[in-house]
């Protein structure tokens, strides 16, 4: 990446670590150098960025960048203002979308297997390499996403991390039509769960589990056959969950509530260790027997993030967003670590 001298962009840089609840302004407002892009990569002038837990992670140092200062974001869609040489795929003008996955080897098992997402050297957008909480940013053109026709920047933005991960939490569950599945939690990933859910498994009743009375409404405004707290259990046990909450608790109570054979796969990047106790409760005869399955999901494919892009224009499926400026994205990640609101946040930073 090289910069355009004497250009500069507005951005929302983190230069440490903060516990939100005592430092409510993490990020700082800056003047810093527009990028240039270099080969094979494209310069994106930034419509919009959905914001992430994991965005909240890196603020509160759970997920570390490898060197601050960085700008955060990795659900960004925006327009392609210039190209540097090789990129032969995307015109000036084209509506782009920049996920998480900014980068692989290309070479390593993983990678020959399908299974980019675990590259030793995967590059992160927003930790790796600065990401959309910009008036502009570069990527790797070999990792931009065409945008289908018609989708409206900022509904779109969570739909590239929130919804791929949880379309690559859906495939790895198993689950088939008529299969009764759970979404433990209901923020911004599992209320395009749920969406995805209906359309392709019409068959399927889903069951939700959510902390706040809002989120169980909301989840059956969604079409849930049931809703009700963590700590409840479903009227009938569960094929599969896909739990999205930052705990313990409710991974032991994901498991009560699964058939034998059942599996839990766990959205999550970390667990609470103030939440520690409730891992040590775990009981084998309770929990784990008769062949339950726990999977983990870490990061996302290419084909993810294609995939649930083009669900989502075929479907009609849509998030839920509350939108802020640019420079309100401290307000974003606060009210993200309180639980205020409903769905997906979203930085509109420009119109097209």
């Amino acid at each position: 990446m090289r910069v355009i001298l004497g250009s500069v962009m507005k951005a929302m840089v983190l230069r440490g670590t903060y516990d939100l609840f005592k430092n409510d302004a993490p990020l700082g407002l800056l003047e810093i150098p527009t990028p240039k892009p270099a080969e094979g990569e494209v310069l994106v002038r930034v419509l919009a960025c959905g914001v992430c837990h994991t965005d909240m992670d890196e603020v509160e140092g759970r997920v570390i960048p490898p060197s601050l200062p960085i700008v955060p974001g990795h659900q960004a869609v925006g327009v392609v203002k210039e190209h540097g040489l090789g990129v032969r795929n995307f015109d000036v003008g084209d509506m782009v979308g920049v996920a998480w996955i900014g980068g692989v080897c290309g070479k390593c098992s993983y990678c020959s297997s399908g299974r980019e997402n675990l590259c030793q050297n995967f590059i992160a957008t927003g930790r790796d390499r600065n990401g959309g909480f910009a008036e502009f940013m570069v990527a790797d053109a070999g990792f931009v996403h065409r945008i289908p026709e018609g989708m409206d920047p900022v509904k779109t933005a969570p739909l590239l991390c929130a919804g791929a991960i949880g379309y690559r939490c859906v495939r790895l569950s198993g689950i088939t039509d008529g299969d009764a599945v759970g979404l433990m939690g209901f923020g911004a990933s599992a209320h395009l769960v749920i969406q995805l859910l209906r359309h392709s498994y019409p068959l399927s009743e889903v069951y939700v589990f959510a902390r706040g009375e809002k989120e169980r409404l909301f989840a059956m405004e969604l079409g849930a056959s049931w809703s009700g707290g963590i700590e409840e259990h479903s009227p009938r046990q569960l094929s599969a969950i896909i739990d999205t909450t930052p705990a313990w608790k409710p991974v032991l109570r994901s498991l009560e509530n699964l058939v034998p054979g059942g599996k839990l796969v766990v959205n999550a990047i970390s667990k609470e260790n103030s939440d520690i106790d409730s891992l040590l409760s775990l009981d084998y005869q309770s929990h784990l027997w008769l062949e339950k399955e726990v999977k983990s999901v870490a990061n996302v494919t290419r084909e993810d993030v294609a995939g649930f892009l083009s669900a989502a224009s075929t479907l009609g499926i849509e998030a839920e967003v509350t939108e802020y400026g640019l420079e309100e994205a401290n307000a974003a990640l606060l009210e993200m670590r309180r639980g205020v609101g409903k769905g997906a946040r979203v930085l509109k930073i420009a119109d097209r």
